[in-house]
């Protein structure tokens, strides 16, 4: 009696959701990291940092989370609303973005890229491994 013959069907079909989910999450994270290879614009939060004078800082998160705390002198452009305010955005001067994560600034990047704009940077890891100047608001 082989092990194939003794297993419920039910266990087959969540071995195989599981693996799903799991190719997915390792797919996912994956094609980010050869995307963000291909257009060369991740920095390091200190690499980030010194560029901040020179750039125009955008907060791809939410107006929440914006409001809450945020790198001084950046302007809050939600993803969500990033195609309608792009052409706000200066061509001539270094983009520098950032979310909670590095998926969202390099779907971003990879559009500005696109649309002529040179010089585009994002955080690595995100808005969470900022340790340089923050806005914060002040609590009651």
């Amino acid at each position: 009696m082989s092990f194939a013959a003794t297993t419920p069907t039910w266990l087959w079909i969540v071995d195989g959701v599981l693996l799903a989910i799991l190719l997915w999450i390792f797919g996912n994270w994956f094609y980010y990291y050869v995307k963000g290879r291909i257009i060369k614009g991740g920095l390091k939060p200190q690499e980030f940092e010194k560029k901040v004078h020179n750039g125009q800082i955008i907060d791809l998160r939410s107006k929440g989370d914006f409001d809450t705390a945020h790198i001084m002198g950046a302007r809050n452009i939600p993803y969500s609303y990033f195609k309608q305010y792009q052409e706000s955005i200066r061509k001539d001067l270094p983009v520098l973005l950032y979310e909670r994560t590095d998926q969202i600034p390099i779907r971003v990047a990879g559009k500005l890229k696109k649309n002529g704009y040179q010089e585009v940077y994002w955080l690595k890891g995100g808005f969470m491994k900022w340790e340089g100047n923050t806005k914060k608001k002040a609590s009651l």
